[in-house]
């Protein structure tokens, strides 16, 4: 709006002095100017015209984007990731049709584009293999979906939620408040544990020691129900209460529980174990 203001300012003000078409006459000529390199011309307004494409490419992209995600994505049922990996191969389509428009405006001749995609391979064959790798894991992520914006992820003893995936890596915001950035090669080609890969339960496991007196079987159901009664705990699967180990002074209980939202199961895990240690404090059942 700025520029636009200023455009419209300077054009009243040239018109109001008689300096309009003097004006007009020097930009073209500045524009119309040619510098021949061998058999490629090119002027100024070749270059602008290069600039204001791509500009302009930039933000029809990003006016799609703004179309799909405010109108056209809530009108249908979309999977969890689906919305982002549209949107973003509508960025990489625009840009690349941008791209070539581009091209054409700046006078080069896109038949002989099969030169810039052989000079494209000698540096990549020099040092773009990551970059193209990253770029093809990209598509790959998007595509195939092993990961997807909104999981829960655990990559390199680091556990955190997709944020984004983009050209080049992917971005993880981790329980700390922390962001890591992943290129995206690094999760197509290691072992990546996606929690939330079919759903968003979390198992809770809770070890459980006492001393030796009262009956195993009284024990494990008196754990079970605690488990059971706990509000965030999920029906399904149901709570489990087994013994794990003994020894000849102390009997070592696990609890195992399910939350239905992965994001509860750090609160989850700490409520249970309150809610064990008063259910047999209650029963007088000693802790070592």
């Amino acid at each position: 709006m700025v520029l636009l203001a200023f455009i419209f300012w300077l054009t009243v003000m040239l018109n109001s002095f008689g300096l309009d078409q003097p004006a007009v006459q020097g930009i073209v000529a500045v524009l119309t100017t040619s510098l021949v390199i061998g058999s490629f011309n090119i002027s100024l307004g070749h270059i602008v015209a290069f600039a204001v494409t791509v500009w302009a490419s930039f933000l029809f992209s990003r006016f799609l984007r703004f179309l799909l995600e405010e109108d056209v994505y809530q009108h249908f049922q979309l999977a969890r990731g689906i919305p982002q990996a549209i949107s973003t191969m509508v960025h990489f389509a625009v840009l690349l049709a941008g791209f070539f428009v581009a091209m054409g405006a700046l006078g080069v001749d896109l038949n002989k584009m099969t030169i810039l995609a052989g000079a494209f391979t000698v540096g990549v064959g020099f040092g773009l293999q990551n970059i193209i790798n990253n770029f093809v894991s990209g598509l790959i992520l998007l595509f195939e979906r092993p990961i997807k914006v909104g999981d829960m992820i655990e990559v390199s003893d680091k556990v955190g939620e997709v944020r984004s995936i983009g050209i080049r890596a992917s971005v993880i915001r981790t329980s700390d408040g922390s962001e890591i950035i992943v290129p995206n090669g690094a999760l197509i080609s290691n072992q990546v544990t996606n929690w939330t890969f079919s759903d968003q339960q979390r198992a809770v496991e809770v070890p459980v020691t006492v001393v030796r007196g009262p009956a195993p079987q009284r024990v494990a159901e008196l754990l079970r129900t605690a488990a059971v009664n706990h509000p965030l705990v999920a029906k399904e699967p149901a709570p489990q209460a087994y013994v794990s180990t003994f020894t000849s002074g102390s009997v070592t209980f696990q609890v195992r529980a399910w939350t239905a939202r992965y994001e509860d199961w750090v609160q989850l895990r700490s409520e249970l174990s309150i809610a064990i240690d008063d259910a047999l404090a209650r029963e007088q059942i000693a802790i070592p």
